[in-house]
């Protein structure tokens, strides 16, 4: 069966219809503070979170290069049953009422028995799931395709940059910032910002 893809709007910054690479440093460029900074092929910073709290913070945010906050995420508190929502910025206006996405943890996704999270953006569903070592995970749809993976990063040479150093890969006509704001809530879980 042919797949259809939504027609990209040509002033989406945030979408292409090629398949996008960024290395992701968990690291903040702000002295003494969490978060990270996100590359494009060129070297160029594109995305950033400085988290002035500690790590794990109950609410962080996801910023361009500029410091224009692009996702807001907060941490739910509902006893065993917690999560993330995120909140998509507008123009500097957050719709505090409704999320734009919702992340919970959920057990034996797509019956492999894994432990993943369920992405909820509007009607569409998405897992995170964790894959071998600390810091790997993927993004599927509900068809189980991957929209964006994230790997320890090797230089040319084949040798590991570290685990702090991830290389994301992003399908096409994909949200590029919404899988920045997964990642970022994958790392918050993970404690690692």
């Amino acid at each position: 069966m042919a797949k259809v893809y939504p027609q990209v709007p040509s002033f989406s910054p945030h979408m292409t219809s090629k398949r996008e690479s960024f290395t992701v440093w968990m690291k903040s460029l702000v002295y003494q503070t969490n978060g990270c900074t996100v590359y494009n092929t060129n070297g160029d910073i594109v995305y950033r979170v400085d988290n002035y709290d500690k790590k794990g913070s109950n609410e962080v945010h996801l910023m361009n290069l500029q410091g224009k906050v692009l996702f807001t995420i907060r941490r739910k508190k509902l006893l065993a049953f917690g999560g993330w929502d995120g909140y998509r910025c507008n123009d500097s206006y957050i719709n505090e009422k409704k999320p734009w996405f919702q992340v919970k943890k959920c057990y034996r996704i797509l019956l492999k028995g894994d432990l993943g999270f369920q992405v909820t953006v509007g009607c569409d569903k998405f897992w995170i799931v964790r894959l071998a070592g600390k810091t790997a995970f993927r993004i599927v749809n509900i068809d189980g395709d991957i929209v964006a993976e994230a790997k320890p990063k090797q230089a040319s040479s084949g040798v590991l940059l570290g685990d702090d150093v991830l290389a994301l890969v992003v399908e096409p006509h994909m949200d590029h910032s919404l899988m920045m704001a997964l990642l970022i809530v994958y790392g918050l879980i993970r404690r690692r910002m």
